[in-house]
């Protein structure tokens, strides 16, 4: 089975409320993105963003220049049906972040603030990306 596939399944079966990751609200993320965010129109990206809620909280918030990216089209799908009208002010992306090949992109997520330069190639994935560049928050 291929991650595509594996994760579409898992949110075809599973509500958001009982897999293990679920949280109602991403306090620690937000307060993160607030000290680290230059304003409300900041690039944030949300990599594996799924049914996630943060950028429900981002939306409310006053953020407008952010996006979601997750592997599976299940997952973003259920998150648009969430937010609505709302949801056409959120960029989305459907990929697996291990193929993807993004155009220069600099965005702040809720960990660190992750350049394609601060890496030295093509894919923006904070956790990766943790060990080589440091905590800039």
């Amino acid at each position: 089975m291929d991650t595509r596939t594996h994760w579409d399944k898992i949110y075809k079966t599973k509500a958001p409320e009982v897999v293990s990751w679920y949280r109602p609200h991403l306090e620690t993320s937000l307060a993160l993105i607030e000290r680290a965010a230059s304003g409300k129109s900041a690039s944030i990206i949300d990599v594996g963003g799924g049914e996630s809620t943060l950028v429900d909280d981002l939306l409310a918030r006053g953020y407008d220049n952010l996006t979601v990216f997750d592997v599976s089209q299940t997952a973003v799908d259920v998150t648009k049906k969430r937010l609505g009208l709302a949801a056409e002010r959120v960029h989305w992306i459907v990929a697996d972040i291990t193929e993807a090949h993004l155009a220069r992109l600099e965005f702040l997520n809720s960990r660190r603030l992750v350049s394609r330069e601060d890496l030295g190639c093509d894919l923006i994935d904070s956790d990766a990306a943790g060990d080589r560049i440091g905590n800039r928050l």
